[in-house]
Protein backbone atom coordinates (compact mmCIF):
# COMPACT_ATOMS: atom_id res chain seq x y z
CA UNK A 1 0.00 0.00 0.00
CA UNK A 2 1.41 3.45 -0.96
CA UNK A 3 1.51 5.51 2.23
CA UNK A 4 2.33 9.03 0.84
CA UNK A 5 -0.63 11.28 -0.06
CA UNK A 6 -2.12 10.36 -3.20
CA UNK A 7 -5.07 8.16 -4.41
CA UNK A 8 -4.40 6.06 -7.62
CA UNK A 9 -6.68 6.38 -9.95
CA UNK A 10 -5.23 3.86 -11.83
CA UNK A 11 -6.81 1.34 -9.62
CA UNK A 12 -5.11 -1.86 -11.79
CA UNK A 13 -2.16 -1.01 -10.59
CA UNK A 14 -0.35 -3.27 -7.76
CA UNK A 15 3.47 -3.61 -7.29
CA UNK A 16 3.90 -7.28 -7.25
CA UNK A 17 6.88 -8.18 -4.81
CA UNK A 18 8.87 -11.05 -5.47
CA UNK A 19 9.76 -13.31 -1.96
CA UNK A 20 12.42 -12.01 -0.06
CA UNK A 21 16.37 -12.69 -0.90
CA UNK A 22 19.01 -12.76 1.25
CA UNK A 23 20.64 -9.83 2.30
CA UNK A 24 23.73 -8.43 4.28
CA UNK A 25 22.74 -7.59 7.88
CA UNK A 26 24.17 -4.27 7.67
CA UNK A 27 22.39 -3.40 4.22
CA UNK A 28 19.15 -2.04 6.08
CA UNK A 29 17.37 -1.98 9.15
CA UNK A 30 13.90 -1.16 10.87
CA UNK A 31 13.50 0.63 14.11
CA UNK A 32 15.35 -2.68 16.41
CA UNK A 33 17.29 -5.66 15.39
CA UNK A 34 15.68 -8.14 16.96
CA UNK A 35 19.02 -10.61 17.21
CA UNK A 36 21.39 -7.97 18.96
CA UNK A 37 18.18 -5.77 20.43
CA UNK A 38 20.19 -2.53 18.64
CA UNK A 39 18.07 0.33 18.26
CA UNK A 40 18.96 3.33 16.31
CA UNK A 41 17.40 6.82 17.01
CA UNK A 42 17.51 10.21 15.47
CA UNK A 43 18.40 12.41 18.20
CA UNK A 44 17.74 16.34 18.57
CA UNK A 45 19.61 18.78 20.03
CA UNK A 46 19.47 21.93 21.58
CA UNK A 47 20.44 24.66 19.15
CA UNK A 48 23.89 25.43 18.99
CA UNK A 49 25.24 22.35 20.52
CA UNK A 50 28.74 21.72 19.13
CA UNK A 51 29.37 18.34 17.45
CA UNK A 52 31.84 16.73 20.68
CA UNK A 53 29.29 18.45 23.33
CA UNK A 54 26.54 15.67 21.03
CA UNK A 55 28.84 13.41 20.80
CA UNK A 56 29.68 13.32 24.70
CA UNK A 57 25.94 13.30 25.53
CA UNK A 58 25.10 10.37 23.36
CA UNK A 59 28.15 8.46 24.55
CA UNK A 60 26.82 9.56 28.30
CA UNK A 61 23.44 7.91 28.05
CA UNK A 62 24.57 4.96 26.00
CA UNK A 63 24.72 5.35 22.43
CA UNK A 64 27.01 6.02 19.48
CA UNK A 65 26.68 8.83 16.74
CA UNK A 66 26.36 6.80 13.41
CA UNK A 67 25.68 9.90 11.02
CA UNK A 68 25.48 13.63 12.14
CA UNK A 69 24.02 16.43 10.69
CA UNK A 70 25.15 19.61 11.82
CA UNK A 71 23.08 21.76 10.13
CA UNK A 72 19.65 21.61 12.18
CA UNK A 73 21.56 19.34 14.94
CA UNK A 74 20.34 15.93 14.78
CA UNK A 75 22.36 12.81 14.52
CA UNK A 76 21.25 9.02 14.21
CA UNK A 77 22.33 6.99 17.06
CA UNK A 78 22.49 3.37 17.83
CA UNK A 79 22.56 2.19 21.00
CA UNK A 80 21.79 -1.67 22.80
CA UNK A 81 20.34 0.37 26.01
CA UNK A 82 16.91 -0.60 26.58
CA UNK A 83 17.02 2.93 28.56
CA UNK A 84 18.54 4.99 26.03
CA UNK A 85 15.88 7.36 25.93
CA UNK A 86 15.58 8.62 29.22
CA UNK A 87 18.77 9.24 30.17
CA UNK A 88 19.26 10.72 26.24
CA UNK A 89 16.80 13.33 28.26
CA UNK A 90 18.56 13.55 31.42
CA UNK A 91 22.00 15.17 29.26
CA UNK A 92 21.24 18.48 29.26
CA UNK A 93 21.92 19.26 25.35
CA UNK A 94 19.33 16.72 24.04
CA UNK A 95 15.38 17.78 23.53
CA UNK A 96 14.18 14.70 22.13
CA UNK A 97 14.39 11.48 20.65
CA UNK A 98 12.63 9.58 18.02
CA UNK A 99 13.09 5.81 16.40
CA UNK A 100 14.60 5.54 13.84
CA UNK A 101 13.34 3.89 10.62
CA UNK A 102 16.07 3.87 7.90
CA UNK A 103 19.90 4.88 8.25
CA UNK A 104 21.69 6.06 5.04
CA UNK A 105 24.98 7.87 4.79
CA UNK A 106 24.48 11.63 3.99
CA UNK A 107 25.67 11.98 0.62
CA UNK A 108 28.44 14.53 -0.35
CA UNK A 109 26.78 18.10 0.13
CA UNK A 110 28.65 19.45 -3.25
CA UNK A 111 30.83 21.22 -1.07
CA UNK A 112 33.97 20.88 1.44
CA UNK A 113 33.45 21.92 5.16
CA UNK A 114 35.19 25.18 4.38
CA UNK A 115 33.38 26.30 1.47
CA UNK A 116 29.72 25.28 3.61
CA UNK A 117 31.41 27.86 6.33
CA UNK A 118 32.35 30.12 4.29
CA UNK A 119 28.78 29.95 1.75
CA UNK A 120 26.92 30.78 5.06
CA UNK A 121 29.30 33.20 6.25
CA UNK A 122 29.03 34.90 2.54
CA UNK A 123 24.96 34.34 2.73
CA UNK A 124 24.38 35.89 5.99
CA UNK A 125 26.05 39.11 5.15
CA UNK A 126 24.23 38.78 1.21
CA UNK A 127 20.58 37.75 2.99
CA UNK A 128 21.11 40.77 5.71
CA UNK A 129 21.26 43.68 2.85
CA UNK A 130 24.87 43.06 1.10
CA UNK A 131 23.33 41.64 -2.19
CA UNK A 132 20.32 42.81 -4.64
CA UNK A 133 17.59 41.09 -2.87
CA UNK A 134 14.14 42.47 -4.22
CA UNK A 135 11.14 43.48 -1.85
CA UNK A 136 9.13 42.68 -4.16
CA UNK A 137 8.75 41.60 -8.16
CA UNK A 138 10.18 43.57 -10.77
CA UNK A 139 8.64 42.06 -14.55
CA UNK A 140 11.52 41.17 -16.77
CA UNK A 141 11.40 40.19 -20.61
CA UNK A 142 9.68 37.45 -21.03
CA UNK A 143 11.65 34.62 -22.67
CA UNK A 144 8.38 33.04 -24.58
CA UNK A 145 7.94 33.67 -28.60
CA UNK A 146 4.46 32.94 -30.13
CA UNK A 147 6.25 29.81 -32.42
CA UNK A 148 5.38 27.32 -29.64
CA UNK A 149 3.62 24.16 -30.95
CA UNK A 150 1.47 22.37 -28.20
CA UNK A 151 3.00 18.99 -27.24
CA UNK A 152 1.43 15.86 -28.42
CA UNK A 153 -0.91 15.19 -25.50
CA UNK A 154 -1.53 18.87 -24.69
CA UNK A 155 -5.60 18.29 -25.58
CA UNK A 156 -5.39 15.82 -22.26
CA UNK A 157 -3.59 18.07 -20.01
CA UNK A 158 -6.89 19.88 -18.66
CA UNK A 159 -4.82 20.77 -15.68
CA UNK A 160 -2.64 23.18 -17.72
CA UNK A 161 -5.24 24.88 -19.13
CA UNK A 162 -7.47 25.57 -15.92
CA UNK A 163 -4.13 27.64 -14.35
CA UNK A 164 -2.93 28.95 -18.17
CA UNK A 165 0.54 26.91 -18.46
CA UNK A 166 -0.25 26.83 -21.98
CA UNK A 167 1.86 27.39 -25.57
CA UNK A 168 -0.69 30.71 -25.78
CA UNK A 169 -0.84 31.42 -21.86
CA UNK A 170 2.47 31.20 -19.69
CA UNK A 171 5.04 29.87 -22.42
CA UNK A 172 4.24 32.57 -24.44
CA UNK A 173 5.66 34.84 -21.11
CA UNK A 174 7.97 32.79 -18.75
CA UNK A 175 8.81 28.97 -19.37
CA UNK A 176 11.23 28.76 -16.65
CA UNK A 177 14.80 29.54 -16.36
CA UNK A 178 17.51 26.55 -16.36
CA UNK A 179 19.20 28.27 -13.59
CA UNK A 180 16.57 27.34 -10.95
CA UNK A 181 16.59 24.30 -8.82
CA UNK A 182 13.27 22.31 -8.60
CA UNK A 183 13.72 19.55 -5.87
CA UNK A 184 11.38 16.64 -5.41
CA UNK A 185 11.19 15.12 -1.96
CA UNK A 186 9.90 11.87 -3.13
CA UNK A 187 9.86 8.15 -4.34
CA UNK A 188 12.76 8.82 -6.42
CA UNK A 189 12.92 10.54 -10.20
CA UNK A 190 13.13 8.60 -13.53
CA UNK A 191 16.18 10.36 -14.87
CA UNK A 192 16.20 8.96 -17.55
CA UNK A 193 12.66 9.39 -18.89
CA UNK A 194 12.61 10.91 -22.23
CA UNK A 195 9.86 13.61 -20.81
CA UNK A 196 12.62 14.43 -18.22
CA UNK A 197 16.01 13.78 -19.06
CA UNK A 198 16.14 16.98 -21.03
CA UNK A 199 15.75 18.66 -17.34
CA UNK A 200 17.26 16.33 -15.31
CA UNK A 201 20.37 17.20 -12.75
CA UNK A 202 21.86 14.28 -12.33
CA UNK A 203 25.10 16.14 -11.00
CA UNK A 204 23.40 17.54 -7.90
CA UNK A 205 20.73 14.91 -7.13
CA UNK A 206 20.79 12.58 -4.09
CA UNK A 207 18.91 9.40 -2.71
CA UNK A 208 18.71 9.83 1.21
CA UNK A 209 17.20 6.33 1.55
CA UNK A 210 18.33 2.69 2.07
CA UNK A 211 15.61 0.35 0.90
CA UNK A 212 13.79 -1.90 3.77
CA UNK A 213 12.69 -5.06 2.43
CA UNK A 214 10.28 -6.04 6.17
CA UNK A 215 8.86 -4.07 8.91
CA UNK A 216 9.25 -5.80 12.41
CA UNK A 217 6.03 -7.69 12.06
CA UNK A 218 7.69 -9.04 8.92
CA UNK A 219 5.48 -7.16 6.86
CA UNK A 220 6.64 -6.11 2.95
CA UNK A 221 8.18 -2.58 3.31
CA UNK A 222 10.15 -1.78 -0.05
CA UNK A 223 10.60 -5.69 -1.00
CA UNK A 224 13.66 -7.73 -1.95
CA UNK A 225 16.96 -5.83 -2.79
CA UNK A 226 18.19 -8.69 -5.78
CA UNK A 227 18.12 -5.16 -8.12
CA UNK A 228 21.38 -3.13 -6.41
CA UNK A 229 24.10 -5.03 -8.16
CA UNK A 230 26.13 -4.28 -4.85
CA UNK A 231 23.33 -5.48 -1.99
CA UNK A 232 23.36 -2.44 -0.38
CA UNK A 233 19.78 -1.79 -1.17
CA UNK A 234 20.83 1.68 -2.15
CA UNK A 235 18.92 2.55 -5.10
CA UNK A 236 20.84 5.17 -7.93
CA UNK A 237 19.53 8.76 -7.56
CA UNK A 238 18.08 8.45 -11.02
CA UNK A 239 15.78 5.68 -10.58
CA UNK A 240 11.96 5.54 -9.64
CA UNK A 241 11.18 1.99 -8.27
CA UNK A 242 7.08 3.46 -7.31
CA UNK A 243 6.20 6.06 -10.43
CA UNK A 244 4.97 8.97 -7.81
CA UNK A 245 7.88 10.85 -7.37
CA UNK A 246 8.37 11.01 -11.55
CA UNK A 247 4.51 11.80 -11.95
CA UNK A 248 5.08 15.08 -9.62
CA UNK A 249 8.40 15.78 -11.67
CA UNK A 250 7.02 15.62 -14.81
CA UNK A 251 4.10 17.93 -13.80
CA UNK A 252 6.58 20.50 -12.72
CA UNK A 253 8.72 20.64 -15.29
CA UNK A 254 8.40 18.20 -18.43
CA UNK A 255 10.27 19.70 -21.19
CA UNK A 256 8.73 21.28 -24.44
CA UNK A 257 10.48 18.82 -26.67
CA UNK A 258 7.80 16.89 -28.87
CA UNK A 259 6.65 14.45 -26.68
CA UNK A 260 4.11 13.67 -24.36
CA UNK A 261 3.11 16.50 -22.13
CA UNK A 262 5.15 19.94 -20.85
CA UNK A 263 5.33 20.86 -17.28
CA UNK A 264 4.78 23.83 -15.78
CA UNK A 265 7.72 25.37 -16.23
CA UNK A 266 9.05 23.48 -18.85
CA UNK A 267 12.89 24.81 -18.57
CA UNK A 268 13.69 24.66 -15.26
CA UNK A 269 16.13 21.87 -14.08
CA UNK A 270 14.69 19.00 -12.10
CA UNK A 271 16.74 17.65 -8.57
CA UNK A 272 15.76 14.59 -7.11
CA UNK A 273 16.34 14.64 -3.57
CA UNK A 274 14.87 11.36 -2.82
CA UNK A 275 13.34 10.95 0.43
CA UNK A 276 11.08 8.32 -0.07
CA UNK A 277 10.95 4.46 0.24
CA UNK A 278 9.64 2.58 -2.98
CA UNK A 279 6.80 1.46 -1.00
CA UNK A 280 5.89 4.92 -0.46
CA UNK A 281 6.88 5.47 3.79
CA UNK A 282 8.78 8.91 4.41
CA UNK A 283 10.77 8.52 7.43
CA UNK A 284 12.46 11.56 9.39
CA UNK A 285 16.19 11.85 8.91
CA UNK A 286 16.22 11.38 4.89
CA UNK A 287 13.28 14.30 4.78
CA UNK A 288 16.03 16.35 7.25
CA UNK A 289 18.80 15.62 5.32
CA UNK A 290 17.13 16.28 1.92
CA UNK A 291 15.60 19.86 3.08
CA UNK A 292 19.55 20.68 4.05
CA UNK A 293 20.99 19.40 0.98
CA UNK A 294 18.33 21.61 -0.81
CA UNK A 295 19.00 24.54 1.28
CA UNK A 296 23.10 23.83 0.93
CA UNK A 297 23.21 23.77 -3.13
CA UNK A 298 20.88 26.24 -3.65
CA UNK A 299 17.55 24.68 -4.41
CA UNK A 300 14.92 27.16 -5.37
CA UNK A 301 11.50 25.24 -4.52
CA UNK A 302 10.80 21.67 -3.15
CA UNK A 303 7.60 19.71 -3.91
CA UNK A 304 6.65 17.65 -0.63
CA UNK A 305 3.80 15.16 -1.54
CA UNK A 306 3.76 13.39 1.55
CA UNK A 307 4.11 13.43 5.15
CA UNK A 308 6.62 12.13 7.66
CA UNK A 309 6.12 8.82 8.89
CA UNK A 310 5.06 6.79 11.07
CA UNK A 311 2.42 9.41 12.59
CA UNK A 312 0.03 11.36 10.00
CA UNK A 313 -0.65 13.42 13.32
CA UNK A 314 2.16 14.75 15.63
CA UNK A 315 0.48 15.08 19.20
CA UNK A 316 2.36 16.26 21.96
CA UNK A 317 0.54 15.05 24.40
CA UNK A 318 -2.33 12.59 23.34
CA UNK A 319 -3.76 10.66 26.53
CA UNK A 320 -4.25 7.26 24.07
CA UNK A 321 0.11 7.73 23.38
CA UNK A 322 2.34 6.19 25.46
CA UNK A 323 4.97 8.67 26.81
CA UNK A 324 7.96 7.44 24.55
CA UNK A 325 5.67 8.14 21.37
CA UNK A 326 4.76 11.33 22.82
CA UNK A 327 8.18 11.94 22.81
CA UNK A 328 8.86 10.74 19.39
CA UNK A 329 6.12 12.94 17.64
CA UNK A 330 7.21 15.66 19.71
CA UNK A 331 10.78 15.41 18.40
CA UNK A 332 9.49 14.87 15.12
CA UNK A 333 7.72 18.33 14.94
CA UNK A 334 10.76 19.91 16.39
CA UNK A 335 13.38 18.13 13.81
CA UNK A 336 11.25 19.34 10.83
CA UNK A 337 10.51 22.60 11.78
CA UNK A 338 14.48 23.06 12.03
CA UNK A 339 14.71 21.77 8.84
CA UNK A 340 12.07 23.40 7.03
CA UNK A 341 13.62 26.55 8.69
CA UNK A 342 17.17 25.75 7.57
CA UNK A 343 15.90 25.81 3.99
CA UNK A 344 13.62 28.31 3.75
CA UNK A 345 15.91 30.86 5.52
CA UNK A 346 18.28 29.99 2.36
CA UNK A 347 15.74 30.60 -0.23
CA UNK A 348 13.91 27.64 -0.77
CA UNK A 349 10.20 28.26 -1.31
CA UNK A 350 8.17 24.73 0.50
CA UNK A 351 5.54 23.31 -1.22
CA UNK A 352 3.40 20.34 0.08
CA UNK A 353 0.14 18.60 -0.75
CA UNK A 354 -2.72 18.90 2.03
CA UNK A 355 -3.73 15.11 2.43
CA UNK A 356 -6.26 13.00 0.85
CA UNK A 357 -8.27 12.14 4.36
CA UNK A 358 -11.21 14.20 3.08
CA UNK A 359 -10.97 16.27 6.46
CA UNK A 360 -11.44 19.29 7.73
CA UNK A 361 -8.02 19.94 9.64
CA UNK A 362 -9.53 23.14 11.98
CA UNK A 363 -12.04 20.60 13.54
CA UNK A 364 -12.21 17.27 15.20
CA UNK A 365 -10.99 14.68 13.63
CA UNK A 366 -10.09 10.98 14.05
CA UNK A 367 -6.75 9.41 13.29
CA UNK A 368 -6.79 5.49 12.46
CA UNK A 369 -3.67 4.91 10.94
CA UNK A 370 -0.80 6.12 13.26
CA UNK A 371 1.12 4.55 13.75
CA UNK A 372 1.48 2.81 10.10
CA UNK A 373 5.14 1.21 10.31
CA UNK A 374 6.32 -1.53 13.23
CA UNK A 375 9.20 -0.95 14.77
CA UNK A 376 8.48 -3.41 17.36
CA UNK A 377 6.87 -6.65 16.61
CA UNK A 378 3.13 -6.55 17.43
CA UNK A 379 2.53 -2.70 17.14
CA UNK A 380 -0.22 -1.55 15.32
CA UNK A 381 -2.41 1.61 14.58
CA UNK A 382 -5.39 2.67 16.85
CA UNK A 383 -7.64 5.00 16.58
CA UNK A 384 -7.12 8.60 18.16
CA UNK A 385 -9.88 11.05 18.00
CA UNK A 386 -7.90 14.34 18.02
CA UNK A 387 -10.39 16.95 20.07
CA UNK A 388 -8.12 19.75 19.63
CA UNK A 389 -6.48 19.88 16.63
CA UNK A 390 -3.86 22.83 17.65
CA UNK A 391 -2.15 19.89 19.71
CA UNK A 392 -1.20 17.58 16.53
CA UNK A 393 0.54 18.55 13.45
CA UNK A 394 1.00 16.85 10.41
CA UNK A 395 4.27 17.15 8.67
CA UNK A 396 5.02 18.94 6.66
CA UNK A 397 2.22 20.22 5.66
CA UNK A 398 1.53 22.07 8.69
CA UNK A 399 4.80 23.10 9.21
CA UNK A 400 5.32 27.21 9.50
CA UNK A 401 6.25 28.67 6.12
CA UNK A 402 4.88 25.72 4.34
CA UNK A 403 2.57 26.56 1.47
CA UNK A 404 -0.63 23.73 1.95
CA UNK A 405 -2.34 23.18 -1.32
CA UNK A 406 -5.67 21.64 -2.13
CA UNK A 407 -6.87 19.50 -5.05
CA UNK A 408 -9.51 20.51 -7.70
CA UNK A 409 -11.00 18.65 -9.96
CA UNK A 410 -11.58 19.34 -13.67
CA UNK A 411 -14.62 22.03 -12.83
CA UNK A 412 -12.71 23.34 -10.41
CA UNK A 413 -14.54 21.97 -7.41
CA UNK A 414 -12.98 21.04 -4.43
CA UNK A 415 -11.69 17.26 -5.02
CA UNK A 416 -13.94 14.95 -2.92
CA UNK A 417 -10.69 13.24 -1.21
CA UNK A 418 -8.99 16.42 -0.34
CA UNK A 419 -7.89 18.02 2.85
CA UNK A 420 -9.47 21.37 3.66
CA UNK A 421 -9.78 23.93 6.48
CA UNK A 422 -9.95 27.59 6.72
CA UNK A 423 -6.62 28.55 7.79
CA UNK A 424 -4.99 25.28 6.66
CA UNK A 425 -4.92 25.73 3.05
CA UNK A 426 -2.59 28.29 1.36
CA UNK A 427 -4.11 27.82 -2.46
CA UNK A 428 -5.49 25.19 -4.22
CA UNK A 429 -4.35 23.46 -7.77
CA UNK A 430 -5.22 21.04 -9.90
CA UNK A 431 -5.27 17.37 -8.80
CA UNK A 432 -7.88 15.57 -10.20
CA UNK A 433 -11.29 13.86 -9.33
CA UNK A 434 -12.46 10.89 -11.27
CA UNK A 435 -16.13 11.65 -10.20
CA UNK A 436 -16.02 15.83 -11.40
CA UNK A 437 -18.17 14.40 -14.08
CA UNK A 438 -22.05 15.06 -15.00
CA UNK A 439 -23.34 11.53 -13.81
CA UNK A 440 -20.92 11.15 -10.87
CA UNK A 441 -19.67 8.58 -12.49
CA UNK A 442 -16.08 7.47 -12.47
CA UNK A 443 -13.57 9.36 -15.74
CA UNK A 444 -9.82 8.22 -15.70
CA UNK A 445 -9.52 11.22 -17.89
CA UNK A 446 -10.29 13.51 -15.06
CA UNK A 447 -7.40 12.74 -12.92
CA UNK A 448 -3.74 14.06 -13.94
CA UNK A 449 -1.59 12.98 -16.84
CA UNK A 450 2.55 12.74 -16.08
CA UNK A 451 5.35 10.67 -16.69
CA UNK A 452 5.21 6.91 -15.50
CA UNK A 453 8.80 5.33 -15.82
CA UNK A 454 8.77 2.31 -18.30
CA UNK A 455 10.61 -0.22 -16.18
CA UNK A 456 7.79 -0.04 -13.44
CA UNK A 457 5.01 0.03 -16.34
CA UNK A 458 6.32 -3.03 -17.67
CA UNK A 459 6.46 -4.63 -14.15
CA UNK A 460 3.33 -3.68 -13.37
CA UNK A 461 2.13 -5.21 -16.17
CA UNK A 462 0.81 -1.72 -17.92
CA UNK A 463 2.61 -2.62 -21.21
CA UNK A 464 4.05 -5.64 -22.67
CA UNK A 465 7.90 -6.26 -23.68
CA UNK A 466 7.21 -4.48 -26.71
CA UNK A 467 5.90 -1.27 -25.29
CA UNK A 468 2.17 -1.44 -26.09
CA UNK A 469 -0.25 -0.21 -23.38
CA UNK A 470 -2.26 -2.74 -22.05
CA UNK A 471 -4.54 -1.21 -19.51
CA UNK A 472 -6.74 1.93 -19.45
CA UNK A 473 -4.93 4.93 -17.82
CA UNK A 474 -1.77 4.98 -19.56
CA UNK A 475 -1.06 6.89 -22.56
CA UNK A 476 2.21 6.37 -24.87
CA UNK A 477 3.91 9.19 -26.64
CA UNK A 478 6.31 8.85 -29.53
CA UNK A 479 8.92 11.57 -31.02
CA UNK A 480 8.20 12.06 -34.98
CA UNK A 481 10.78 10.06 -35.91
CA UNK A 482 8.82 6.83 -33.48
CA UNK A 483 12.13 6.01 -32.08
CA UNK A 484 12.04 7.92 -29.03
CA UNK A 485 8.45 6.98 -26.96
CA UNK A 486 7.30 7.48 -23.07
CA UNK A 487 4.83 6.47 -21.17
CA UNK A 488 2.24 8.70 -19.14
CA UNK A 489 -0.39 7.36 -16.33
CA UNK A 490 -3.07 9.29 -15.34
CA UNK A 491 -3.55 9.91 -11.58
CA UNK A 492 -5.32 11.82 -8.62
CA UNK A 493 -4.52 12.91 -5.39
CA UNK A 494 -2.80 16.69 -3.57
CA UNK A 495 0.16 14.91 -4.66
CA UNK A 496 -0.71 16.12 -7.93
CA UNK A 497 -2.09 19.40 -6.88
CA UNK A 498 0.79 20.08 -4.55
CA UNK A 499 3.76 19.78 -7.96
CA UNK A 500 1.26 22.56 -10.03
CA UNK A 501 1.83 25.10 -7.27
CA UNK A 502 5.39 24.06 -7.46
CA UNK A 503 5.74 24.97 -10.91
CA UNK A 504 3.95 28.20 -10.47
CA UNK A 505 6.67 29.26 -7.88
CA UNK A 506 9.09 28.06 -10.06
CA UNK A 507 8.25 30.27 -12.56
CA UNK A 508 8.20 33.52 -10.70
CA UNK A 509 11.60 32.72 -9.35
CA UNK A 510 12.79 32.37 -13.08
CA UNK A 511 10.82 35.83 -13.77
CA UNK A 512 11.48 37.63 -10.92
CA UNK A 513 14.93 36.08 -9.25
CA UNK A 514 17.94 37.57 -9.14
CA UNK A 515 22.13 36.18 -9.47
CA UNK A 516 22.56 34.10 -6.76
CA UNK A 517 26.00 35.35 -5.79
CA UNK A 518 26.89 32.42 -3.66
CA UNK A 519 26.05 29.69 -5.32
CA UNK A 520 25.16 30.44 -8.87
CA UNK A 521 22.19 30.40 -10.43
CA UNK A 522 18.43 32.35 -9.23
CA UNK A 523 17.94 33.94 -6.08
CA UNK A 524 14.16 35.28 -4.68
CA UNK A 525 13.57 35.34 -0.77
CA UNK A 526 10.41 32.24 -0.41
CA UNK A 527 8.70 34.99 1.15
CA UNK A 528 8.11 36.83 -1.57
CA UNK A 529 7.38 33.94 -3.78
CA UNK A 530 4.98 33.08 -1.62
CA UNK A 531 3.33 36.02 -1.64
CA UNK A 532 2.94 36.82 -5.29
CA UNK A 533 1.89 32.73 -5.57
CA UNK A 534 -0.95 33.75 -3.24
CA UNK A 535 -1.79 37.24 -4.53
CA UNK A 536 -2.05 36.26 -8.14
CA UNK A 537 -4.07 33.29 -7.41
CA UNK A 538 -7.59 33.16 -8.60
CA UNK A 539 -10.12 33.96 -5.92
CA UNK A 540 -12.98 31.00 -5.16
CA UNK A 541 -15.67 31.18 -3.40
CA UNK A 542 -16.93 28.40 -1.47
CA UNK A 543 -19.87 26.67 -3.07
CA UNK A 544 -23.64 27.79 -2.61
CA UNK A 545 -24.94 26.06 -0.05
CA UNK A 546 -21.35 26.09 1.74
CA UNK A 547 -21.87 22.59 2.73
CA UNK A 548 -21.03 20.63 -0.58
CA UNK A 549 -22.28 17.36 -0.98
CA UNK A 550 -20.49 14.79 -3.13
CA UNK A 551 -21.73 11.91 -4.90
CA UNK A 552 -19.92 9.02 -6.58
CA UNK A 553 -21.36 6.17 -8.60
CA UNK A 554 -18.51 3.61 -8.19
CA UNK A 555 -17.83 1.24 -11.43
CA UNK A 556 -19.49 -2.01 -8.86
CA UNK A 557 -22.40 0.58 -9.36
CA UNK A 558 -22.56 1.78 -5.70
CA UNK A 559 -23.79 5.49 -4.88
CA UNK A 560 -21.15 7.30 -1.96
CA UNK A 561 -22.02 10.73 -0.69
CA UNK A 562 -20.13 12.82 1.59
CA UNK A 563 -20.93 16.51 2.65
CA UNK A 564 -17.89 19.35 3.10
CA UNK A 565 -18.18 22.36 4.28
CA UNK A 566 -16.29 25.68 3.32
CA UNK A 567 -15.61 28.49 5.68
CA UNK A 568 -14.16 32.00 4.88
CA UNK A 569 -14.60 34.31 2.77
CA UNK A 570 -13.66 34.48 -1.40
CA UNK A 571 -10.49 36.20 -0.47
CA UNK A 572 -9.60 33.25 1.71
CA UNK A 573 -11.23 29.42 3.13
CA UNK A 574 -11.29 26.37 3.74
CA UNK A 575 -11.87 24.71 0.29
CA UNK A 576 -9.07 26.97 -1.75
CA UNK A 577 -7.30 29.32 0.24
CA UNK A 578 -5.98 32.41 -0.98
CA UNK A 579 -7.28 30.55 -4.44
CA UNK A 580 -6.89 29.06 -7.34
CA UNK A 581 -2.65 29.33 -8.90
CA UNK A 582 -2.69 30.85 -11.90
CA UNK A 583 0.27 30.33 -13.87
CA UNK A 584 0.13 33.01 -16.49
CA UNK A 585 -1.21 35.32 -14.13
CA UNK A 586 2.03 34.39 -11.83
CA UNK A 587 4.40 35.83 -14.58
CA UNK A 588 2.14 38.15 -16.72
CA UNK A 589 2.56 41.57 -17.34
Amino acid sequence: MRRFRTIAATSVFVLGLTALAAAPASAFTTGTDQATGEQEYVVLFTAGTSSAAAKAAVTAAGGTIVAENTDVGVATVRTTDAGFEAEALAQGVIEGTAQNRVIADVPDDAVSGDEAKKLDEAEAEVRAGGGATPAAPAAKKGKGGNSLTAEPLASLQWDMQQIGATVDGSYKVERGSDKVLVGILDTGVDGTHPDIAPNFDAKKSRNFTVDVPVDANGGVIDGACEDEADGSCTDAANVDENGHGTHVASTIGSPINGIGIAGVAPNVKLVNLRAGQDSGYFFLQPSIDALTYAGKIGVDVVNMSYYVDPWLFNCASHPADSAADQQEQQTIVKAMQRALDYARLRGVTLVSAAGNGATDYTKVISDVGSPDFADVPGEVAYTRDLLDPATCTSMPSEGKGVISVSSTGVSERKAYYSDYGNGYVDVAAPGGDVYDTAGNTRDISKAILAAYPQALALEEGAIDEAGNVLVDGVVKSCDTAGTTCGYYQYLQGTSMASPHAAGVAALIVSKYGVPDVIRGGKYLPASVVDARLRQTAVDKACPTPAAFTYTRITPAGATLTATHTCEGTTKQNGFYGNGLVNALKAVGK
